[in-house]
């Protein structure tokens, strides 16, 4: 179990847990601030990269990720700016939402500059990204904004799959005819194993309490009590807990476009009041 609320005693320096493993790249920070965590960016106009960052798997071999089904999770956050909504051509550059990416929740950290094998992403989360990011995982669902997310790319299907899904984004870059465009759309989905929900009611710089129910079966996504995505058949492999700050963008669509980066951003912040990760009562 864990639980963090990010508390201090009165007269003594606020200082984060020793579980924790702090990550500030760039301009990036951490703050205490009225008992909640601060992951904090200032402006930075010439768009170089910045993060801030707190994880539990640390220098963990991916084998011994702390979190596996069945288990719940339940974090209240708030950030310094509305999430991205509408058109994203006319928000690529607006300072008036959050850029960059942000979230919480569970991944396998794919991409391990410690010595591990690369693998292909898993996460169980909730997951934000501002154009000009256009994750393109779902047929209908923007490749950007506020979502309760599942990648499940470790399966046999998505090897399967690989093959026909090049083969579909190929075609459709020659044809850019919109029926080979679904079909690449729906080739790329059974690649990454991608089950998310546009979270476009919540308003992401209001307090809301995100919940998490992960089990081997369904993984059960929840803001302020409310079900906001039902994803049978997540990952079950060990995971590790991930929150954070970032200004980065990526771009991958059914196109075969592929490119990252980072954005310009103003001064911003995502805000975390607290993290519970306990075993799930009633796992059937």
């Amino acid at each position: 179990m864990l639980f963090d609320d990010f508390t201090h005693k009165e007269g003594e320096p606020a200082q984060l847990a020793t579980h924790w493993t702090q990550t500030c790249l760039g301009t990036g920070s951490l703050h205490i601030v009225n008992s909640a965590l601060r992951m904090y960016l200032p402006a930075n106009p010439q768009g170089h990269y910045a993060d801030a960052q707190i994880d539990d798997y640390g220098t963990l071999a991916r084998a011994n990720f702390p979190w596996r089904p069945p288990l719940s999770m339940t974090v209240r956050a708030r950030s310094s700016h509305p999430a991205a909504l509408g058109n994203a051509t006319t928000q690529a550059n607006s300072q008036a939402v959050l850029r960059g990416t942000a979230g919480f929740g569970f991944w396998n950290y794919p991409f391990s500059v410690r010595g591990d094998i690369l693998m292909l992403p898993e996460a169980v989360w909730f997951f934000y990204a501002a154009p000009p990011s256009n994750m393109a995982l779902v047929p209908g669902i923007p490749g950007w904004g506020w979502k309760a997310q599942v990648i499940h790319a470790m399966r046999k299907e998505s090897l399967l799959a690989t093959l026909p899904t090049a083969f579909a984004i190929g075609r459709e870059r020659i044809s850019r005819r919109p029926e080979h465009a679904n079909s690449a759309a729906r080739w790329l989905q059974r690649v990454s194993g991608a089950q998310e929900a546009l979270l476009d009611t919540i308003t992401l710089s209001d307090w809301h309490t995100y919940q998490l129910e992960w089990l081997s079966s369904v993984a059960t996504f929840r803001v302020d009590g409310q079900v906001v995505l039902t994803a049978p058949h997540p990952p079950t492999r060990a995971l590790g807990f991930v929150a954070w700050l970032d200004n980065q963008y990526a771009i991958a669509t059914p196109r075969g476009t592929l490119r990252f980066g980072a954005t310009p951003t103003d001064e911003q912040w995502f805000e975390i009041d607290s993290i519970h990760i306990k075993p799930f009562d009633n796992p059937n």
